[in-house]
Formats: structure tokens, C-alpha cells, sequence
């Protein structure tokens, strides 16, 4: 069974009389412990599409089911739920609090959870998720004492605490200088390879070519899905079909 099944996903903008669409109508089935890159320029609806992935916005019409659950059908607080316990969100900004330290940061989702953890246990997985992304020296420094590559792992290892089956990242690299992306990403191709099912929302190309598939939006629809870039360079039609920068 599909981790994500999403069929004719439409969400629509109103400000007055006037309608926007961001989707039209997009259908993706993505299976578990694939590694996504969402493509698009400014406008192609690929932040839309996460945000509705993430459950944090809901569509217009459509349907969305995550791992056999119908996020279409849930209340605000059954999405906070699922939010909580089976997505990892990433973000370009890391989002961390100034005034805790990076064990602390990592430990939070586990706090507000469900899973009924003491805290002991909740404390033991966060080191163990500091572990995983390399960071178990710094758990006590708090994010001012940390550099940017450091505090996106703290984020990641803080997506990873849950133990998600899908982990979403937003522009993850965005505030990272080169080198530092290219050790973020490929910290998300490890997680990968050890079965983590990863979304990644990029404009960027260099930061596709660590996904595994790539799905491009242009104007709320799927322009084109896995792929792309080497089927297009050996296609007659590459001139008359543009690809998303």
C-alpha cells in the first residue's frame, strides 16, 4: 500500500469575488522509503502542495490518504494528532527555541505525543536522535552556540524523535552555504538508504539530484513525474516541454 495517496487534489484561493487555483486537480502515489523531490518555480503550487501534506492546510476537493488514514476526513485536532506523530517537518529556518538546548529542542514532539513516554525515555531518544545526525557533543549548547549546518540537524534529528514513517523538508538547505548543503543532503540520502520515506520541496536542481524521483508542478498540475531531466535530454519533443529552474 501507497505511504501517500493523493488523487485529484484541488485547493483554491478566495479573496472576494476573485478565485486563485494553487492545485488543480493533482493525483501522486508515493510508496514507502522513496526519497521525493517536489520541483517548481515561484507559483507552481509545490508549496501548497507540502503544506497539504504536512496537514497543515486542507484541499478544496480531493482526497489525501497518509498511511491509510484520510486527512481529508479529520477534525483540527486529528491532524495535530498526525502531524505530531507521523510527519517530520524540516524547514528552511530550523524553528528551534533560542532558549532551550539541542537535546531539549529534540525532545519537544515527544513531550506533547501521545505515546505516553516517562521522562527518561523521552530523554534517551532524543540523544539517540542526536546520535543519528552526528551532533550527541553538542546536546547541550543551545542553537546561538551552534553553526547553521549544526542547528538543520538538530531540526532533522527533532523531525526524526517521533520516529515518523514520512519526514517533509521545506527548502531545507536554503540558509546553509553550498558546502554545508551537501552535507545535510546527503545526511537525507543516509536516512533514506536506512528506509526513512522523504518529501523535499526544492527550485533548486543541484538539490534534486539527491532525490531518488522527482515530481515537477507548473500552474497547479503535475507537468511532469520521476526522471525528468535525463528522459527530456534524450527526447525528440525536450525543445517544446519546459522544466521548471
Amino acid at each position: 500500500m501507497a505511504l501517500i495517496e493523493v488523487d485529484a487534489l484541488t485547493r483554491i484561493y478566495r479573496s472576494g469575488d476573485i478565485e486563485v487555483p494553487a492545485l488543480r486537480e493533482v493525483s501522486l502515489h508515493i510508496e514507502p522509503g522513496e526519497f521525493v523531490a517536489i520541483m517548481g518555480a515561484s507559483g507552481s503550487g509545490k508549496s501548497t502542495l507540502m503544506q497539504i501534506l504536512g496537514g497543515l492546510d486542507r484541499p478544496t476537493a480531493g482526497r489525501y490518504v497518509l498511511d491509510g488514514v484520510d486527512m481529508t476526513r479529520l477534525s483540527r485536532d486529528g491532524l495535530a494528532r498526525v502531524r505530531n506523530e507521523r510527519i517530520g517537518f524540516v524547514f528552511q529556518s530550523f524553528n528551534l527555541l533560542a532558549r532551550t538546548t539541542a537535546l531539549e529542542n529534540v525532545e519537544l514532539p515527544l513531550v506533547y505525543s501521545r505515546n505516553g513516554l516517562r521522562g527518561a525515555e523521552r530523554r534517551r531518544r532524543a540523544r539517540e536522535a542526536l546520535a543519528r545526525v552526528g551532533l550527541s557533543h553538542r546536546e547541550h549548547h543551545p542553537p546561538n552556540q551552534l553553526s547553521g549546518g549544526q542547528q538543520q540537524r538538530v531540526a532533522i534529528a527533532r523531525a526524526l524523535v517521533n520516529r515518523p514513517p514520512l519526514l517533509l523538508a521545506d527548502e531545507p538547505t536554503g540558509n546553509l552555504d553550498s558546502r554545508t548543503s551537501g552535507e545535510i543532503l546527503a545526511l537525507f540520502q543516509e536516512l533514506n538508504d536506512a528506509g526513512a520515506t522523504i518529501l523535499l520541496v526544492t527550485h533548486e536542481h543541484d538539490v534534486s539530484q539527491h532525490a531518488r524521483r522527482k515530481v515537477f508542478l507548473r500552474d497547479g498540475r503535475i507537468l511532469s513525474d520521476d526522471m525528468v531531466a535525463d528522459r527530456l535530454i534524450a527526447s525528440p519533443q525536450a525543445a517544446s516541454i519546459e522544466v521548471p529552474a
